[in-house]
């Protein structure tokens, strides 16, 4: 893929790297992400070892420190080097953090709304949030409290070779994945999904792989704006990282991996197939309408 500059805003990054406190994984509030805590269970209970105790994490507010502010300051200056978006994992899902929220920010204000900027915050191993506390193990997610995407580059690159999901489109559609929880935060989905789940409990996973999966279809719809826009330039390879990616972090292909039996009934982020055919409407449909609502 291609950007359309080579310039990345560092504006809404909390880099929280180094900086942090011991925890207990407690993640909560709602917390959405690519692959959620089934990767922290099935690491747990399966045999992969860590106990969730004294994860290092940065506390409420390191990203607006002054050890925060010099991370970040030092990150803009080294990506906006030459050649620096394509060679770093931080300049690279930073520039596409920049190119998906200017894409929704355009979509929104076509249909006459304000679009509320998202923050990315990376972090090594574990984080306080306002979701609570959470290790890198849990996947890259999205905090609706504190309206936050969370990635740990570290682990998303051992989340890329674990599952198959390898390719630079492939942590374009992660991140897009995110900014469409947060999407769903900002436009009400979210919180609709969660009093449906409250009102009846027995549809608490169904209602939970319905929002993934719309989001799934949000990062679709972004890579299409995208590419018309011209922010970046989306190939026919691009795609089919992105529909691998999709697929390798569906509920079936993550359990057989880790060895445990294929349950649908446990299921809440959607199948190989489901996450594929949802990013694939996203991206044939290119608007937020042809996502749907949820609950339904």
């Amino acid at each position: 893929m291609r950007f359309d500059d080579q310039s990345v805003d560092t504006s809404q990054l909390e880099d929280r790297r180094g900086v942090g406190t011991g925890g207990r994984i407690a993640l909560g509030g709602g917390a959405t992400g690519i692959v959620g805590v089934i990767i922290y269970l099935l690491v747990t209970f399966l045999g992969g070892g860590g106990t969730g105790e004294g994860l290092p994490g940065a506390g409420p507010g390191a990203g607006g420190s002054e050890a925060g502010a010099s991370a970040a300051a030092d990150l803009a200056a080294r990506c906006n080097t030459s050649g620096a978006i394509d060679q770093y994992d931080d300049c690279f899902v930073l520039k596409v953090f920049n190119e998906v929220n200017e894409v929704w920010t355009a979509d929104f204000q076509r249909g006459g709304q304000d679009y509320t900027l998202p923050t990315l915050v990376y972090f090594e191993e574990g984080v306080s949030t306002g979701c609570g506390q959470a290790s890198s193990q849990v996947g890259p997610f999205y905090c609706p409290p504190d309206q936050k995407v969370y990635i740990d580059l570290g682990f998303l690159r051992e989340l890329q070779n674990q599952f198959g999901a390898q390719g630079r489109y492939a942590q374009a559609y992660i991140v897009a994945h995110e900014v469409g929880h947060h999407i769903q935060t900002i436009t009400g989905t979210e919180a609709r999904m969660r009093q449906g789940q409250q009102a009846d409990p027995s549809r608490e996973n169904e209602l939970s792989v319905q929002l993934e999966l719309q989001a799934d279809c949000y990062a679709g719809v972004w890579s299409t704006l995208a590419n018309k826009a011209g922010n970046v330039s989306v190939s026919q390879a691009d795609l089919d990282e992105a529909l691998r990616a999709a697929q390798a972090v569906g509920d079936d292909r993550i359990q057989a991996s880790a060895g445990a039996r294929v349950d649908p009934e446990t299921w809440t982020h959607g199948s190989a197939e489901q996450r594929k055919a949802a990013f694939l409407t996203g991206y044939q449909g290119a608007t937020q309408a042809s996502c749907g609502t949820v609950p339904h």
